[in-house]
């Protein structure tokens, strides 16, 4: 795993979702829609920017102002979280998470028969190795 990626906090990420989302963005830009969403200060915010950058998650231009682009993309970054969670909390066992999920929610017919179409293109997929 990418080690940067495993090292984003919760914080991290809401900068990075403001990012992905928006990018080219200029550090203003994100402090705008942060300040909306979050009770953080625009200091806060430009630390959160800075570290992603020491972290070589966030490129930035040398223009004036700084602009800032995503150097991981969202999905990698998605899937990179998944596995460190999965390996964390379940030892690494898919089957167990989704056990545990399915449990534990009470799933509408809709989200039933969404899951089921997946499961199915999974092993359509798995089919055809």
């Amino acid at each position: 795993m990418n080690e940067n990626i495993s090292k984003i906090s919760d914080a991290e990420w809401k900068v990075m979702e403001v990012v992905w989302k928006e990018h080219p963005v200029t550090a203003a830009e994100i402090i705008d829609e942060l300040i909306v969403k979050t009770d953080w200060n625009r200091k806060t915010i430009h630390t959160l920017i800075r570290r992603l950058v020491q972290k070589k998650v966030l490129g930035i231009t040398e223009e004036n102002p700084y602009v800032y682009y995503p150097l991981i993309e969202e999905e990698f970054c998605k899937k990179e979280e998944t596995k460190s969670f999965l390996e964390k909390v379940y030892n690494g066992s898919l089957q167990l998470l989704m056990s545990n999920f399915l449990k534990n929610e009470n799933l509408s017919k809709e989200e039933i028969n969404q899951l089921k179409k997946i499961l199915d293109e999974c092993q359509d997929r798995g089919d055809k190795k």
